[in-house]
């Protein structure tokens, strides 16, 4: 690689690479721009709905900027942005949902790119019905849960990172489970809420505990991921 941006936004060549005969042409603060998304959109990531609920109100957001960060006890994290409705909702309700899709399920995550407006929610008592014309259930927590994930974690707020453009929600996993239409069981609790039977995508999804095979035959569906669409985000 013939040089790399630094963080003052000036390209350091590599030695073994520099040219002495050669004059060097300076880069722009447009390569420069290019250069970071170029490399940090090359990261792998997956892309998920993140349900969030404060009393009555609820919102489903796509995001791709998720990790497990322990294991003792189960937590993971998602990166949102300071003004989304997602984070003012999280902030209020301490709960939140991560929801897997099918490889299949590439339009749901557009469909959320935007907040669900509160005309278009319609659910019952029990927090089961439509958002965005998407059937929806309730995990254990009260927060809502897509009908066809095939593994959803249920969380509890732990605590919230400020980094500037985006906070980082670290939440404690309190249940798994997977959508209705999914294969999983609606999204309840399991003992701790880590990689119970079948991984959170139904019964012979995925891993189960102690890094086994789920107990069904049926062979693990693909998890959707940003790779598997044209979008890109952050940069």
């Amino acid at each position: 690689m013939p040089g790399w941006a630094s963080s003052t936004g000036a390209v350091v060549p590599d030695e073994a690479s520099r040219a002495p005969s050669v004059a060097e042409v300076p880069s722009t603060e447009a390569d420069d721009d290019r250069r970071w998304r170029r490399v940090l959109w090359s990261l792998p990531s997956g892309l998920y709905i993140v349900g969030s609920r404060a009393g009555q109100r609820r919102n489903l957001m796509t995001a791709s900027w998720v990790v497990q960060v322990a294991t003792s006890p189960r937590q993971v994290g998602v990166s949102l942005e300071r003004a989304s409705l997602t984070l003012e909702l999280i902030r209020a309700g301490g709960i939140f949902t991560l929801n897997l899709l099918p490889v299949d399920e590439r339009a749901l995550v557009r469909r959320f790119a935007k907040p669900v407006p509160a005309g278009d929610i319609h659910v019952d008592g029990e927090g089961a019905g439509s958002m965005a014309g998407v059937r929806v259930l309730a995990a254990g927590s009260g927060a809502p849960v897509l009908a066809a994930a095939i593994g959803v974690i249920d969380c509890q707020v732990a605590r919230i990172v400020d980094l500037g453009s985006h906070c980082f929600v670290v939440g404690r996993v309190v249940g798994v489970g997977g959508g209705e239409d999914g294969g999983g069981e609606g999204g309840g609790r399991g003992e701790g809420g880590g990689g119970g039977e079948g991984g959170g995508g139904g019964e012979g999804g995925g891993r189960g505990e102690g890094g086994g095979s789920g107990r069904g035959t049926a062979p693990p569906m693909r998890i959707l991921a940003m790779g598997d669409t044209r979008m890109h985000y952050g940069g």
